[in-house]
């Protein structure tokens, strides 16, 4: 009885620096990443010059050494696309984790709910259609109200069809997926043949138009809705054991799912607006993360947006240098390693 009080707090410091080593050290790993990326191209950049310019641009203290050109390379292109690929990685990744959790389906994920889709039509249909009206926020506001329409759409259709359970809502999820990207085909026949081309950037996803004045958008809306989804890490813990439990333990099944889901369409509205369409980002992260940390969701959504973060830097430094000089389309990249991973995954549990 005597030991409690000094067992106790002595296991919650372990705990807490377990916690605090494992975030170090994954900040540690996207830095080098993001460096790493920054380094890597079609002009090869040392990793000290690019050191240097990080230093020069942010505290003005370092001479330069090199030139104007390296330093526009280095700064002006592969920074704020290593950082957007970043922002979008660790949003997928969030996003993925808290649909699989309210859903109950280790399928669910954005693009499969028809998230994407929703926000991809968003897009198109202000590129091609609707015109830029409200200047830079026209794009990933579009996207965001296709992202959101398509969530509607999906809770709709399972309402309508009685297709209550969470194996049932992914399907809805998948027919509107479908009638979505229809309709995103039809404004592409109906638009400008001239300008179609920049569409193609959205249906296979890439990250060619970063810029720092764009990073703003998807970081003032991955912050607070991934820490808010993140707080509610006890509620999607209940809603994964099933509706019954967690309606049990107090939790509004129906309202809180589509909190969730509406917070997913903000995240995966604004990432679609500045990178297209890249999917098994958010399928293949938190599966991961549940092979390495458990199911606690309260580990689950912030290890998948690190590993999000992680893994689309890499992706895309690949997609950059393996058709070198011309850009693969990312989501060519996440696509062949998110079907051999799940092939993977198949074979390690049968």
């Amino acid at each position: 009885m005597t030991e409690t009080p000094l067992t106790t707090p002595l296991s919650t410091t372990l705990r807490l620096t377990r916690r605090a080593g494992v975030a170090l050290g994954g900040g540690a790993v996207l830095l080098l990443a993001i460096l790493v990326a920054v380094s890597i191209g079609a002009v090869a950049v040392p990793l000290s010059t690019v050191w240097g310019i990080l230093a020069h641009q942010t505290t003005g203290l370092v001479t330069p050494d090199w030139t104007p050109a390296r330093q526009a390379i280095v700064w002006d292109i592969r920074f704020p696309r290593a950082l957007l690929a970043a922002l979008v990685g660790a949003g997928l990744g969030i996003t993925g984790a808290a649909l699989q959790s309210v859903t109950r389906n280790p399928l669910a994920d954005p693009h499969l709910l028809g998230i994407s889709s929703g926000g991809a039509f968003g897009a198109i249909a202000a590129l091609l259609h609707t015109g830029l009206f409200l200047g830079l926020l026209t794009v990933p506001l579009m996207a965001f109200g296709g992202a959101l329409a398509a969530t509607l759409m999906v809770l709709a259709a399972a309402r309508l069809t009685g297709a209550t359970s969470a194996d049932r809502l992914v399907l809805a999820g998948v027919a509107i997926s479908f009638i979505i990207m229809a309709g995103a085909n039809i404004l592409i026949f109906l638009g400008d043949p001239k300008a179609t081309h920049t569409v193609v950037f959205w249906m296979l996803g890439g990250l060619g138009l970063a810029q720092w004045g764009h990073l703003i958008y998807p970081a003032a809306v991955l912050l607070p809705a991934g820490l808010w989804l993140w707080s509610q890490s006890p509620s999607l813990n209940a809603m994964s054991l099933g509706d019954e439990t967690a309606a049990s333990l107090g939790i509004p099944v129906a309202r809180f799912r589509l909190s969730v889901f509406v917070a997913g369409a903000l995240i995966t509205g604004v990432m679609v607006a500045f990178s297209g369409i890249i999917g098994f980002v958010g399928l293949m992260m938190p599966h991961l993360v549940r092979l390495i940390a458990g199911g606690d969701n309260a580990r689950v959504l912030p290890l998948s947006a690190l590993l999000g973060a992680i893994f689309l830097v890499l992706a895309d430094t690949l997609a950059r240098v393996v058709m070198a000089p011309e850009d693969m389309p990312i989501g060519v990249v996440t696509g062949l390693i998110g079907g051999v991973f799940f092939l993977w995954l198949m074979a390690r549990k049968t």
